[in-house]
């Protein structure tokens, strides 16, 4: 699942129907074949850098708009990792609100290693993993495994090999027994209040829920 302009917009195409279909309440996203996604086609990647300048703005964009897409996305989005998830790959599993992976999952933030930059996803990067672990491993794009995956906050649960959908049945089950409207704007919020508390913030979020409530 090389990541490249055919990716983009076959993701993008999918999230922009999925947006529109008000029963969706949970999305799951998986690779086909032996990775979750084996990082940037670099035949791709060496044909863009021969454009334009306007021509790069927005394959840089669209691939922006996307991860963006995805970490925004109004129900809750699951990642089951297995085998290699590279560069982009990982962007994606950032922006995901829960993410499984395979005792065999292997995660790179490997921009910088075909002279690359990860700045797309730092955002969520640096929301999942802290931009400590980001200055390490976007910096060296150094190969970890699962276990560190989720020492640092990128993995929730870690399966055995071949068993993605047994560990991530229990979870997808309890989503579903929340309020879908209330599942949505607790994710909505909760990329929103910050970890800093001002006063501006308190009463948003007191309004919010109270508001709720009332609902």
């Amino acid at each position: 699942n090389a990541y490249n302009a055919e990716l983009v917009q076959a993701l993008g195409d999918v999230f922009d129907e999925l947006g529109k279909d008000a029963s969706v309440r949970i999305v799951v996203i998986r690779g086909n074949g032996p990775h979750f996604q084996a990082g940037a086609d670099l035949k791709w990647l060496r044909q863009v850098g021969t454009l334009n300048a306007k021509e790069n703005l927005t394959t840089s964009y669209r691939t922006a708009s996307l991860v963006r897409t995805l970490d925004e996305f109004p129900v809750p989005t699951i990642a089951l990792i297995h085998g290699a998830c590279i560069g982009g790959g990982t962007g994606i599993a950032c922006a995901c609100d829960l993410v499984i992976a395979s005792d065999d999952a292997t995660f790179a933030i490997s921009e910088a290693r075909w002279g690359a930059i990860a700045s797309i996803i730092l955002p969520q990067l640096n929301a999942a993993i802290g931009v400590r672990n980001v200055r390490r491993y976007a910096i060296t794009c150094e190969k970890f495994g699962a276990i560190k995956a989720q020492t640092m906050g990128l993995v929730h649960e870690i399966a055995p090999l071949g068993k993605l959908d047994e560990v991530a049945e229990p979870l997808i089950d309890a989503i579903l027994k929340c309020g879908p409207k209330a599942v949505s704007a607790t994710k909505y919020w909760s990329q929103r209040a910050g970890e800093r508390l001002d006063d501006e913030m308190f009463d948003i979020l007191v309004d919010v829920h109270a508001n709720c409530r009332q609902s």
